[in-house]
């Protein structure tokens, strides 16, 4: 059975010494995340991820979700007992408001512990996740009577959430949606519609599930300026807080999936249920928006999670599986063949799933700094750039970390070989796990269509700009100190200038003739995701250099993925350079009736 083993002393590298959030100090929340705070948590974490949560990965995926006879749902066996524990530690509340019964700790901290839980069972993660971005969603737009009634049990988890937006016609396209709400004239409203995909949506590890609910009201504008957005309770809550009765929402089915089937994935069928509306009439996807940018940052999260993971047991594999000898001469002459980890084939699968998995790693936490600091920054100026810097980086985020977490996995079950491909060993499932990040939130393809389209058009395209300007003025203020640093910010400059010039491409082209960015915008982000993670191994390495006299083998490692990095990886820079510029050409010349 795989096993998992926290990555503490790289989150305690990027916590303190690269985001060095102890500069913080003065901002609320971080006040109380001092160094010894901070490993106090990731320590206390990492045990219970470890010895509670990864064993039960492989138990949620034979076992999955029942749907009961009553339209309950099961979970699989031990999640109830872990799900208790897990709000008992408070590992859910480290970032949530204290308003409301959170801890008020930095979303970075937070998103140390959400990577431990989606390594170690992502299918359970899930069911907090899906419940954090709700409450941030709530928080963000609800009336202050809302929050008082739902967020403290949510912030608790005694209460979870869900985010309901699919219905069998729209996915991406929501101003499809069908699902209808119709005042009642005392504030409430009734829904009725079917959503589908709707992950967490029904289960008993919960006393009552909070679902946000988009709809549209009757006589409300066709397309997506018509929807609004509605907390529509499982059971309807008193005002003493009470539960009352059982609300009109059920689920009707649970989908049959490729992987997480931990998690309870539900049709959801809504018939005349009692909805309150949160915020404005036909506002809804603005308030939805928290909640779904809150889960790209997450999904991001799970591709370099899973990618962890199967890493780890697969470097194990790799260091005792014995078959042939070292082309280069016996390496373990007291054996009867080397182990596997001599061969470079093998190392270059592994090196390529750890240069990937430390740096992103870095760009999240990076991310969720800047999270923080749109909130709490006490200048307008930072709280703007962060917030720019958010929108930017999200579809990287969501798109890069998945497409590359699904490759970091899929090459993880290689070195197992026939053994990866047995389900005995466990590897499969991380890599059916895994293939859904590429596709909920927001398809991929859908993400580079946002980045291209919207994101480097924003505001006259600050967003990129104050991004590109920054790794500019880093690499500027940080050249002639090593020499091996001065080489890395020569090839990140390098493929940043192929950066620029794909999005000076872009806007010579795309607005002639819009197929050229949706044929461009695949490469153009996986290029922008190559620059963003260079930028992170150089403050990585310089941070790492400047302890490289310690007794620590930490940095000295650190500086050879650094290496393998930049020598290896950031040179996609051009390829994808390359392909940007072929724009259209062949992609859209073959006549759909000859596929």
């Amino acid at each position: 059975m795989p096993v998992y083993e926290a990555p503490i002393r790289d989150m305690q590298f990027l916590l303190h010494d690269v985001l060095k959030l102890q500069n913080y100090s003065n901002l609320p929340g971080f006040a109380d995340a001092d160094k010894d705070t901070i490993d106090a948590i990731l320590e206390e974490a990492g045990k219970w991820h470890r010895d509670v949560l990864a064993p039960l990965n492989r138990v949620g995926d034979l076992e999955g979700c029942k749907r009961n006879d009553d339209a309950t749902v099961t979970v699989p066996t031990g999640f109830k007992e872990a799900y208790d524990q897990f709000c008992e530690s408070g590992f859910g509340a480290l970032a949530m408001d204290p308003e409301y019964g959170g801890s008020g700790l930095p979303v970075t901290l937070a998103m140390a512990i959400s990577e431990m839980t989606s390594s170690a069972n992502q299918a359970f993660g899930m069911y907090p996740g899906l419940a954090a971005g709700a409450w941030r969603a709530i928080h963000a737009a609800a009336s202050d009577e809302q929050k008082q009634t739902y967020l403290p049990k949510m912030t608790t988890g005694e209460w979870t959430g869900t985010m309901n937006l699919t219905e069998p016609q729209c996915g991406t396209d929501l101003g499809l949606i069908r699902s209808k709400a119709v005042p009642q004239g005392d504030g409430t409203y009734k829904i009725s519609g079917q959503k589908i995909w709707i992950s967490a949506g029904e289960h008993e590890m919960s006393k009552n599930i909070i679902h946000l609910v988009l709809a549209r009201i009757e006589g409300a504008p066709e397309g997506i300026k018509g929807i609004s957005l509605f907390i529509v309770p499982k059971f309807m809550v008193n005002d003493d807080g009470s539960l009352g009765e059982r609300n009109g929402v059920t689920c009707g089915g649970l989908e049959e999936k490729m992987g997480i089937h931990g998690n309870a994935t539900c049709v959801m069928n809504y018939d005349d249920a009692t909805g309150f509306l949160v915020g404005e009439e036909n506002k809804g996807m603005r308030a939805m928006f928290v909640m779904m940018n809150e889960a790209r940052l997450g999904v991001g999260l799970q591709g370099y999670a899973a990618a962890e993971v199967a890493m780890q047991n697969a470097a194990a594999f790799a260091r005792d599986r014995l078959q042939s000898r070292s082309v280069t001469g016996v390496k373990a002459p007291e054996k009867p063949a080397d182990p596997i980890i001599v061969h470079p084939d093998v190392r270059r699968m592994l090196m390529d799933t750890r240069a990937f998995v430390e740096g992103a790693r870095a760009l999240t936490f990076w991310a969720a700094l800047h999270e923080d600091m749109q909130h709490k920054a006490p200048e307008e100026a930072d709280r703007q750039k962060s917030n720019d810097y958010m929108a930017l980086i999200t579809p990287v985020i969501k798109a890069y970390l998945t497409d590359k977490g699904s490759k970091g996995a899929n090459d993880s079950l290689q070195v197992f070989g026939g053994s990866g491909y047995c389900e005995e060993w466990g590897m499969s499932q991380f890599v059916r796990d895994v293939r859904i990040a590429l596709i909920y939130e927001g398809t991929n393809g859908i993400q580079a269509l946002d980045l291209v389209g919207r994101k480097l058009m924003a505001e006259g395209g600050r967003y990129w700009q104050t991004f590109f300007k920054e790794i500019d003025d880093w690499c500027a203020e940080n050249k002639g100190q090593n020499d091996d640093l001065d080489a890395y910010i020569e090839k990140l400059l390098a493929a940043k200038g192929e950066l620029t010039e794909a999005t000076q491409w872009l806007g010579m082209n795309a607005m002639k003739d819009f197929d050229q960015a949706g044929a461009a915008s695949n490469d153009y982000l996986h290029l922008f995701g190559l620059v963003a993670i260079g930028y992170m191994w150089l403050m990585m390495t310089k941070e790492a250099l400047d302890r490289a006299g310690d007794s620590d083998p930490f940095y000295k490692n650190k500086l050879i993925t650094a290496k393998y990095f930049f020598d290896r990886v950031i040179v996609e820079s051009s390829m994808h350079l390359a392909k940007v510029k072929t724009g259209t050409s062949t992609m859209m010349e073959l006549e759909a009736e000859a596929f």
